[in-house]
């Protein structure tokens, strides 16, 4: 594992490029498969240190946590998957709490153990195909949250083929804690965007009172239908224009609804959260694209201090005060 820490560490540091411009740093590099941009004031010497810090640790999160590296911790807990339990550390532990915490929020549409049907429904495929029936009631049978057994520092998925994948938490959760990183090495403004997934604090060094955050246009992807105005608040957007595949005229998303074992398809493009933290703003984009307007407005309406717009085909839907965040 210290091995591929190090090459992680190694791939990250090579892609990194910094700049300075209107009093702040401006660092962006590849990792966990996506864009990274973190924006930030400090003095040259608080910038590098952050800067080594932040970059250690979102290559030991990758390390971690992917699934698509065989010894991360993730690929290590799914195959032993119906034969033992693994044993997880504390901030893995916070993790599984706040997936646990997720999928009772949800009514268990947010759930991390959907990777039989993430696998089964490969729009990476280079001949991306619908599953049949059985196939998708098969792989239905090893999804389910509640199976998952937790203990003090450790984990059992007590069903052979049962698999964990952290999309939807995983990204989010490194941006809040990137954030906290920052404050320990009093940063008192940055802004952290993983893959769209953005969290602000404080007042952007240019003179600005409010970061601004665009929102991409579903329709027109690469332009903004709005942008926010946002400080000390994150901002998450969850949609299938992207990671799609297309079979005989119709659009298959990656966002899967474990209910049916089938692509969303309840007319969502794209759904934007304003949250408190990244984590929750993630979670909560996510299951209301599934969950569609109505339940997803009564959902987005019951979490504190979250607003968020729905875009279907043909109209926005937002929340209450939504709009208030709109920058004018």
């Amino acid at each position: 594992m210290v091995l591929r820490q190090k090459s992680i560490f190694d791939r990250i540091t090579c892609s990194a490029q910094e700049i300075f411009r209107a009093g702040a740093f401006q660092l962006t590099f590849g990792a966990m498969g996506t864009l990274c941009r973190i924006t930030y004031a400090a003095s040259s010497r608080g910038a590098r240190e952050f800067r080594e810090a932040a970059l250690r640790w979102v290559a030991d999160f990758e390390a971690r946590y992917s699934r698509f590296l065989p010894d991360s911790l993730i690929c290590r807990i799914n195959q032993s998957a119906g034969r033992e339990s693994v044993k997880i550390d504390p901030e893995t532990e916070r993790i599984f709490a706040l997936c646990h915490e997720a999928h009772f929020l949800t009514h268990g549409v947010f759930d991390p153990t959907a990777l039989p049907l993430i696998e089964l429904w490969d729009w990476r495929a280079n001949l991306p195909a619908v599953p049949t029936e059985a196939e998708i009631e098969a792989a239905r049978a090893k999804v389910g949250w509640a199976k998952v057994q937790r203990g003090k520092g450790r984990i059992f998925l007590p069903q052979e083929g049962m698999g964990l994948d952290l999309g939807g938490i995983g990204k989010e959760y490194a941006v809040d804690r990137v954030v906290q990183l920052a404050l320990q090495h009093g940063i008192a403004s940055v802004l952290v965007d993983f893959g769209q997934d953005v969290f602000a604090y404080g007042e952007p060094a240019d003179g600005r009172k409010t970061w601004h955050i665009g929102l991409e246009d579903p329709k027109q992807p690469g332009k903004c239908w709005a942008g926010l105005a946002v400080t000390n608040q994150a901002v998450a957007t969850s949609g299938d224009y992207f990671r799609r595949f297309e079979l005989n005229g119709r659009r298959y998303g990656h966002i899967l609804d474990v209910r049916t074992g089938k692509p969303v398809a309840n007319g969502c493009r794209s759904v934007s959260v304003i949250a408190p933290t990244c984590t929750a703003a993630g979670i909560l984009s996510t299951a209301i694209f599934v969950l569609g307007p109505a339940e997803g407005l009564r959902l987005v309406d019951a979490y504190y201090q979250a607003e968020g717009c729905i875009i279907t085909e043909n109209s926005k839907i937002p929340s209450r005060r939504f709009y208030e965040h709109v920058a004018s």
